[in-house]
């Protein structure tokens, strides 16, 4: 029971920031869309919805930035990840000859 309990959570620890991406996705888009489509109208000036565009980005990258590093430090652990990404671990020092 408590394995199943620890999955389910995970999987909302995913699906909440990928919820939150698309929802910043789809904010991009209609920001971007709305000002494109109201040069075709004559009787409305085209304006940019600026922050609404803003918020939209902040959300797609944090949700998107959540999903990519849960996956890579998910991939490092269980060592999948390129030679550059391993964790680098220290040398012990080197012994040093001491004068007797």
């Amino acid at each position: 029971m408590k394995l199943t309990t620890q999955r389910i959570i995970a999987m909302f620890m995913l699906v909440i920031p990928g919820l939150i991406a698309c929802f910043g996705f789809l904010k991009v888009k209609d920001s971007l869309y709305d000002y494109f489509v109201s040069f075709g109208i004559d009787g409305v000036d085209p304006s940019f919805q600026f922050w609404k565009f803003i918020l939209g980005l902040i959300m797609f990258l944090a949700g998107t930035g959540f999903i990519a590093g849960w996956t890579f430090f998910r991939d490092r652990k269980r060592n999948y990840v390129a030679t550059r990404f391993k964790v680098k671990r220290e040398k012990p020092p080197k012994p040093t000859k001491s004068a007797q």
